[in-house]
């Protein structure tokens, strides 16, 4: 296969473990595909195939003291470009697999942080943790409102 195949293939691959987390969570073959790691396994692996044909002498040089211009040259070849992509993919799934688990741990609404995810993995993230604090300091206002409402004024 091609590089460029490669890289489609890889596109597609992570695409269902998506659907499921966000479209189908709390679906029993979602629980147990996503409770495995062999989903990174592939992706871990072709990873491994594209830098290994990308790292030679003058780019390993040059990303053991990043500078952006070099980086930027280092990802202008195509195969640089793709293994940095898949880095993404791999990356992005395990940042939304942690949290799909965490919203299936708390009983958090994951599914706007999940696609985020997908699309960007920082933004995501970014988006579970403030729903998150969100969630806990709404629920620690309703318990205190609970608690002071219930308490009998003398």
């Amino acid at each position: 296969m091609t590089i460029t195949q490669l890289f489609e293939v890889a596109n597609l691959f992570v695409l269902p473990f998506w659907v499921l987390m966000i479209f189908l969570p709390r679906w029993g073959v979602t629980r147990k595909v996503m409770a495995s790691y062999l989903p990174f396994v592939p992706l871990a692996g072709l990873y491994i195939y594209f830098i290994a044909g990308t790292i030679d002498a003058d780019s390993a040089q040059a990303l053991s003291n990043p500078k952006l211009a070099e980086i930027a040259g280092f990802f202008a070849e195509e195969r640089a470009t793709a293994t940095g992509w898949v880095h993404f993919l791999a990356m992005d799934l395990f940042v939304g697999r942690w949290v799909y688990w965490e919203g299936q741990r708390t009983g958090i609404w994951t599914f706007h942080s999940l696609a985020l995810c997908l699309l960007a993995g920082p933004v995501g993230l970014l988006s579970h943790i403030l729903t998150s604090w969100g969630v806990k300091i709404f629920s620690q206002d309703s318990e205190t409102e609970a608690e002071t409402s219930s308490t009998p004024t003398p």
